[in-house]
């Protein structure tokens, strides 16, 4: 397949961006078929890892890149990109506009404070890492409707004054 998304630097290189290579993966896998599940197993890191790094928010290992990078059927310029370190957390605009997306972030604007009050009354004065932080995401059945599970698991830091 082979997808270009990409730019020539000066010396003729293609050079591939991050969000250039995550548009490229969300093709290739509706062309190729494979999901992020294969994905995972042939990086060998943990499903949610896996689909934030070829969606550009973590760097790849060169081996980790290559692995997803011949899975998906995409050039050696791609693999480089999944290697890049990310701007992390940068959304196209302040208030996501994608329904799913939109939804967490209601989510956080309900209950954002009383996850904070329960995590200080609970842990005392401090935050959940997102660096060390673990994701799932899981469909559950419920005889009123399948219900969606997402777990956060961030480190707990506390505040050093």
């Amino acid at each position: 397949m082979s997808t270009r998304l990409a730019t020539v630097n000066n010396n003729g290189e293609i050079v591939v961006t991050k969000q250039e290579a995550a548009e490229t993966v969300r093709q290739a896998k509706v062309v190729t078929g494979v999901t992020w599940e294969q994905l995972a197993k042939a990086v060998g890191r943990p499903l949610a890892w896996t689909t934030a790094a070829l969606l550009g928010q973590h760097p790849m290992s060169k081996d980790e890149a290559a692995a997803a990078a011949a899975l998906l059927e995409l050039g050696e310029e791609v693999a480089l990109a999944f290697q890049l370190q990310p701007t992390r957390g940068a959304l196209d605009s302040p208030i996501p506009v994608d329904p799913t997306i939109y939804r967490l972030y209601e989510v956080i604007q309900v209950y954002g404070p009383t996850i904070k009050e329960l995590i200080h009354e609970q842990c005392g004065d401090g935050i959940m890492s997102a660096i060390n932080f673990r994701l799932d995401v899981k469909r559950v059945p419920d005889p009123a409707g399948d219900r969606v599970v997402i777990t956060l698991d961030g480190k707990y830091l506390s505040y050093q004054w």
